[in-house]
């Protein structure tokens, strides 16, 4: 071997055997200069050492729980030569411990690992307090502020972020140990605190319940390796929890009990008797309850079946009676707003203001375009003038802004009109209810069982509910289907409005939206006109991802001088696959932001996050009063202080780095996550590889999205199999018995 193609040596007190074998097991120290990449999901790493007696880097690849620059690294294992990097050292085994040179020190401290310590005043402290710096922090922090430009609040700052550091990375070190994801270790510390360690040791099958992002597997895989005996009846509960867990998130209010304990069983792969004797732990415990409905005995989560319970008895209560308003003269007061509005009612919008107007409940539904949003005006005109009080609300914060616009009322989103108390749960409820005579709900059918539990419970005794909302959309993506349920069950007057007027009649998107409705194909555009809604046939996947990406990028642009970025959504049926949310998402990333050498970006969580990127919150947080489905924009990305800042119509969020998995890239977003939104222009993937998910009522609910445009791209034959496919969706669910039921 040529001495330019000699590998570097050991570090001191470890030099290289002369002459040993190309791949030898060998071990190599020195202090990490750079790290090229880390994936915090599997730990696996690429950092260049600088090798002590030796001028150039040297590559090291491995695998680590945590890694900065200046941290010292212990390595054990070969070299080898890879084809497109060169030579490099593959470690079997890594660790990496503090800096202890001053060199080392300010590049660790530099790195952005300790949250409020960035380059500039990483040399402050390294020259103001040299290699005690660390346990100046430790236990002398007061003494920070004698460095220049550190007051208070960043010393407190800087202690903070050094002992949650401690933490978070011995919880890394332990999830990675066991052979799982380190990704989340800052998010189990701020759940767990201290006691992290010892709680997943008690009880890994926490982290199932308790943070987001990790499923019973992981939990499971963390349990067997600490040596949880595999039919222990602790983990035959968590594997229940996980089936009923399962069901809710694909809608369902319940299991039949029977499926539960197969599934479980399955899952498990443990004798069939100690699934049942978790199970009836579980009911002894009150942590299942079963119920025989038709005939059929369902297993609810306690939570769930109580919602329901209380959805149907107050349902039955308001369908009986006359509203509480003042004394009105229908005639004359439609009559009087027709005047007022310049908008005459047809005779189906004129009955469903009777019923309004003489019940304490009323659901309106109906597709785009027939005038749900004029006869709502109407309505609130009159009560307005009879000073009935009336709060409006939606389930998203786009809907509830569409809503005010149209009504010139104010409106709120459904969690922010019930008040998210710091505490934990809301502050309106039955000890609290609502001001008001009238609750309006716009976007019914995307509203949960437990979301319309609560909302009733905070309803006024005295007061009516007017739910509007379009039943042949997609349910709501949380259990129950509460809008069709109220429907079918009769209690609650329904106006049904399906004459399309005049001024909606010339949209293509409203003409299209009903014929696929109805099972028809859409019809072209008019010759030679213009047009609202297109249609391009792409047989070929790979094809319609790059025109996809032209019309997004330059056509809608140039042609309606509307911004790819705010203004276009792209909604595709499913996540998977090539026309699947998560690689639209990042081709279009690359298209629309690609990345800045000059700017800070955060990779976390499987994406990385940059300056500008519009993203979707993928879980409530109420403490930032952020919802799932709210779509914002990066403001700023701080590598500092180790935070992304995102705007959220003109207001701003702060996350911490170890918060971005609540947060995703929302240049494309599933169909189901668009629900209650509206877009200026909509682009709609459809191929045979979403076959699963090819219905109507999913075609149906992606074009209604679109106000301005609408462009769906794909193959004709997945279009017209969506609109054939009339799938009315099943979910195990006590609510419509409750309603039908006579009361007790």
């Amino acid at each position: 071997m040529s001495a330019e193609h000699a590998p570097p040596r050991r570090a001191s007190g470890a030099s290289r055997a002369t002459g040993a074998a190309p791949g030898a097991v060998e071990s190599l120290a020195g202090l990490i200069e750079r790290v090229t990449y880390h994936q915090e999901d599997t730990g696996f790493s690429v950092v260049k050492v600088k090798v002590t007696g030796q001028r150039d880097l040297v590559t090291v690849v491995g695998s680590l729980a945590a890694v900065s620059a200046g941290e010292w690294l212990h390595a054990q294992g070969r070299w080898v030569r890879d084809r497109e990097h060169g030579l490099q050292f593959k470690a079997d085994l890594l660790t990496s411990t503090a800096p202890t040179t001053l060199a080392g020190i300010e590049k660790y401290l530099a790195s952005g690992m300790v949250k409020g310590i960035g380059p500039v005043y990483a040399k402050k402290l390294v020259a103001q307090f040299g290699e005690r710096i660390f346990d100046v922090i430790e236990h002398t922090s007061a003494r920070l502020e004698e460095v220049e430009g550190i007051g208070p609040k960043r010393r407190h700052l800087i202690k903070a972020a050094w002992e949650e550091q401690k933490v978070v990375r011995q919880i890394m070190v332990f999830l990675h140990s066991h052979g799982v994801s380190t990704s989340r270790a800052v998010r189990i510390y701020k759940t767990y605190g201290n006691d992290a360690i010892a709680k997943l040791r008690a009880n890994p099958y926490l982290l199932v319940r308790d943070i987001h992002g990790i499923g019973f597997k992981t939990a499971d895989q963390i349990a067997q390796r600490l040596g949880l005996p595999a039919e222990s009846l602790a983990r035959a509960r968590a594997g229940l929890d996980h089936v009923l867990g399962e069901a809710v998130g694909v809608g369902h209010c319940a299991l039949p009990s029977a499926q539960a304990c197969a599934a479980a069983q399955a899952l498990l792969q443990v004798r069939e008797q100690i699934v049942a004797e978790a199970f009836e732990q579980g009911r002894r415990d009150g942590d299942l309850v079963t119920e025989t409905i038709e005939d059929v005995e369902l297993t609810f989560l306690p939570r769930l079946r109580q919602a329901e319970i209380g959805i149907a008895h107050r349902l039955r209560t308001l369908g009986h009676g006359p509203p509480a308003y003042p004394a009105i003269e229908v005639e004359k007061a439609l009559a009087w707003a027709q005047t007022k509005t310049g908008c005459a009612l047809a005779p189906s919008q004129q009955a469903a203001l009777r019923l309004a107007l003489s019940h304490r409940a009323l659901v309106i539904t109906g597709g785009p375009g027939v005038g749900k949003t004029t006869l709502l005006k109407t309505l609130l005109l009159i009560l307005r003038a009879k000073r009935v009080v009336c709060l409006l609300c939606a389930p998203t914060g786009r809907a509830a802004k569409r809503l005010s616009e149209a009504t010139g009322r104010e409106a709120r989103t459904i969690h922010r009109l019930l008040a998210y108390a710091p505490g934990g749960g809301f502050t309106h409820g039955p000890g609290h209810p609502l001001a008001c005579d009238l609750l309006v709900v716009d976007e019914c059918s995307m509203v949960d069982v437990p979301l319309m539990h609560q909302l009733l419970s905070a309803l006024p005794f005295h007061a009516s509910l007017l739910l509007v909302g379009d039943v042949d959309q997609l349910p709501s993506v949380g259990p129950g289907l509460v809008l069709a349920d109220i429907i079918a069950s009769g209690r609650v007057p329904v106006a049904r409005l399906t004459e399309v007027f005049r001024q909606a009649a010339h949209s293509q998107i409203v003409i299209n939206a009903h014929r696929i409705n109805e099972g028809k194909l859409p019809e072209p555009p008019p010759a030679g006109g213009e047009s609202d809604f297109h249609c391009l046939e792409r047989e070929d996947p790979a094809r319609a991802v790059r025109t996809l990406l032209e019309v997004v990028s330059q056509r809608i642009p140039a042609r309606f001088g509307l911004d790819p970025i705010r203004d276009v959504q792209v909604l595709a049926p499913m996540n998977r696959g090539r026309l699947g949310v998560h690689e639209l998402n990042l081709a279009l990333q690359q298209a629309l932001n690609p990345p800045r050498p000059d700017e800070p970006a955060a990779e976390k969580f499987g994406w990385q996050f940059r300056s500008r990127d519009k993203v979707i919150q993928t879980e409530n947080n109420y403490d930032k009063d952020v919802f799932n489905g709210d779509i914002g924009q990066i403001a700023r990305i701080d590598p500092i202080e180790q935070e992304v800042r995102v705007r959220y119509e003109g207001r701003e969020v702060t996350y911490a780095f170890g918060e971005l998995d609540e947060l995703a890239l929302a240049y494309a977003i599933t169909i189901h996550k668009s629900q209650g939104s509206e877009f200026p222009a909509v682009v709609i993937p459809l191929a045979m590889q979403h076959y699963v998910l090819l219905q109507r009522n999913l075609v149906y609910t992606a074009i209604t999205r679109g106000k301005r445009l609408v462009v769906l791209i794909g193959q004709r034959r997945a279009l017209a199999l969506a609109v054939r496919h009339q799938k009315t969706e099943q979910r195990y669910s006590g609510l419509l018995a409750r309603l039908r039921a006579e009361p007790a």
